[in-house]
């Protein structure tokens, strides 16, 4: 199964990739002048607007909620991006520079969804699609508190380990809509 979940992983990291990709050359790697908080603002955005629809059940602007985790996955990528090079005052790469530390950060994350995954026997698969979305908030509520201490933790994950756990929950969302089972219910 371990198997499975690699390939259906790569084919929801692949389409991701695709927006990410369209999305530079719309408008270059200018997300690199967003701090790390308003990072973590937008996915928050996304977050929240998935439960809404969840709840509510219908959308006044016509996007349902499946281009919003597409969204998280590429903002977690580069909030992980703003935390390891900081941000600037004006765009400082390529977007072929961005595209690289993209896919070297997208395959870090996917490694440790891997491992977790083995540990955790693809608990995952049994999991409702708005657990997802409930667990995905909870990172982000632990994510501005340890940004309101400055990045310091005493025992928990810092930041990255957080964005990587959101990409990997709205990656799991998105391989459930894939198999027909993503219902918003």
């Amino acid at each position: 199964m371990a198997q499975d979940t690699s390939k259906e992983y790569d084919q929801v990291v692949a389409e991701c990739r695709t927006m990410f990709v369209n999305k530079m050359k719309d408008y270059g790697p200018s997300w690199r002048i967003l701090r790390p908080e308003s990072v973590t603002d937008q996915i928050f955005i996304k977050a929240k607007r998935i439960r809404t629809l969840e709840i509510n059940g219908e959308t006044k602007v016509g996007e349902g909620i499946w281009p919003e985790f597409v969204g998280i996955i590429n903002y977690g990528i580069i909030g992980m991006i703003q935390l390891s090079r900081g941000y600037v005052g004006s765009v400082d790469m390529t977007a072929d520079e961005a595209l690289g530390l993209y896919d070297k950060l997208m395959a870090g994350t996917k490694r440790l969804m891997m491992a977790k995954n083995a540990d955790y026997g693809e608990a995952w698969r049994d999991m409702r699609l708005h657990s997802y979305t409930d667990l995905i908030l909870t990172k982000l509520m632990r994510v501005k508190q340890i940004e309101a201490h400055n990045g310091a933790t005493i025992v928990s994950e810092g930041i990255a380990a957080n964005y990587q756990d959101m990409i990997n929950y709205s990656v799991f969302a998105l391989i459930k809509r894939n198999e027909g089972r993503g219902s918003a219910q």
